[in-house]
């Protein structure tokens, strides 16, 4: 058994993955700012901290983090508006790093989107800019620290139901949805063959162990 925090505990992945990992014998703490949601993130099996991650200092997510052998960023701004984009989706996933690395949490998978990188191509005046500005300069700088990361880069999300199968690569073409997405950070959370890896994907064919085990 090991013990994994999820960073936006009340998303629809973060509810999928505490939920199986909880299922598989894991302690799953599922980080919320909204305690209205305890209930919900209580139901999946993990234990809800209340822990408002856009406004917690390093050392206040430090203290959050302590004792946890991985940490899985599934949080993000939703749209909020270009200025929470940055604060949610960049600054607070950087000091989330910051504070794994101080915590001596050295696993961290962070979910991000199929496409994510510096030269998105996007222009300024793109609705999501500033969502792709946010995650690349956040997956560069988790590329950059010590720690043990694997970055997932689903494409767009649905609410369908989880295949089991995936295609991976930067050239995938279609939907993922979030319970594939769910699966798949569960298996790379307990495979350290996955550490460094870029894991872009969509739903498809292949079997997502065997497909995960194709990337080593």
């Amino acid at each position: 058994m090991t013990k994994i925090a999820i960073i936006g505990g009340h998303g629809k992945v973060a509810l999928h993955l505490a939920r199986l990992l909880t299922t598989d014998g894991h302690e799953v703490s599922s980080l919320i700012r909204n305690p209205d949601h305890f209930a919900d993130v209580a139901a999946t099996g993990a234990t809800p901290v209340l822990a408002d991650v856009q406004n917690l200092s390093v050392d206040q997510m430090a203290t959050a983090l302590a004792g946890h052998d991985a940490v899985v960023w599934s949080a993000g701004a939703g749209g909020g508006g270009a200025e929470r984009t940055y604060a949610v989706d960049r600054d607070a996933a950087i000091r989330s790093m910051d504070a794994a690395a101080q915590a001596g949490v050295n696993r961290y998978v962070m979910v991000s989107y199929q496409g994510s990188r510096a030269d998105h191509g996007a222009s300024p005046e793109d609705g999501m800019f500033a969502y792709y500005e946010a995650k690349a300069a956040a997956d560069d700088y988790l590329r950059g620290t010590a720690l043990n990361w694997t970055i997932l880069g689903p494409s767009t999300l649905t609410l369908n139901a989880a295949t089991g199968s995936i295609t991976v690569g930067s050239d995938a073409r279609g939907d993922t949805s979030r319970e594939n997405v769910a699966l798949v950070a569960a298996a790379v959370l307990t495979d350290n063959t996955t550490v460094g890896a870029f894991i872009e994907f969509t739903d498809g064919d292949v079997p997502i162990g065997e497909a995960i085990a194709a990337i080593r």
